[in-house]
Formats: C-alpha cells, structure tokens, sequence
C-alpha cells in the first residue's frame, strides 16, 4: 500500500509508503507500474548522494580510528550504541580484506 502526489500533468512527484498527507493524495497498489517507475527514477536521481554518503561514512570512521590511535579520544567517550556500531563496522571491514585474500578467479595466466 502506497500513497502518491501527481501534479497538474498526472504525473507522480511525491510519495509515502505509509501515509496520506492530506487533499491530493492517492492511494496506489505498491506494484503499480506508475509508481514503481516513479521510485526507480527517484532512486537513480539520489545515487550519486548515496555514493557520496557511503564515502563519507568510510572518511568518518578512519577519522575516528585515526584520533582513537593518536589517544585524542577514547573508544569509551562514545555511547554504547556507537561503540557497537564501530565494533560491527571493524568486524566487517576485516572479514570482507580477509576474503580478498584468496583469489577465485580462474583468469590466471602463466608464462
């Protein structure tokens, strides 16, 4: 179930998954063709932002890293549910440079 905005042309410029906001709203199937095209087009718009965010997240975590070595703060000043997060982070941070280690690819070539 999905609620979309359309404009004086019809076509779909806001959506909710959840919720109507009031006069102009419609509610739509979540497999109708309109809308999903309307989210594929959304998200190919904001892909360049989520690459962009998903290289800051990996900036600011070496910056925490980085001031955590140099003694600047403390692994403990942060909150339990951060302290988590950067523990989860770690973890998968090692186990995907553990798994580029072994090479699976059958396009050695030797000479």
């Amino acid at each position: 179930m999905a609620y979309v905005f359309k404009n004086a042309q019809g076509k779909i410029v806001a959506a909710s998954a959840a919720e109507s906001f009031g006069n102009g709203w419609a509610f739509v199937d979540d497999n109708s063709k309109e809308y999903l095209e309307f989210l594929e087009d959304t998200l190919a718009e904001s892909a360049p932002f989520r690459e962009s965010d998903l290289q800051m997240a990996r900036v600011v975590e070496d910056l925490i890293s980085m001031l955590i070595d140099k003694n600047v703060i403390r692994f403990t000043d942060f909150p339990e549910a951060a302290q988590k997060r950067l523990n989860d982070r770690q973890s998968m941070r090692k186990r995907t440079q553990l798994s580029k280690l072994v090479d699976d690819s059958d396009d050695i070539i030797f000479s």
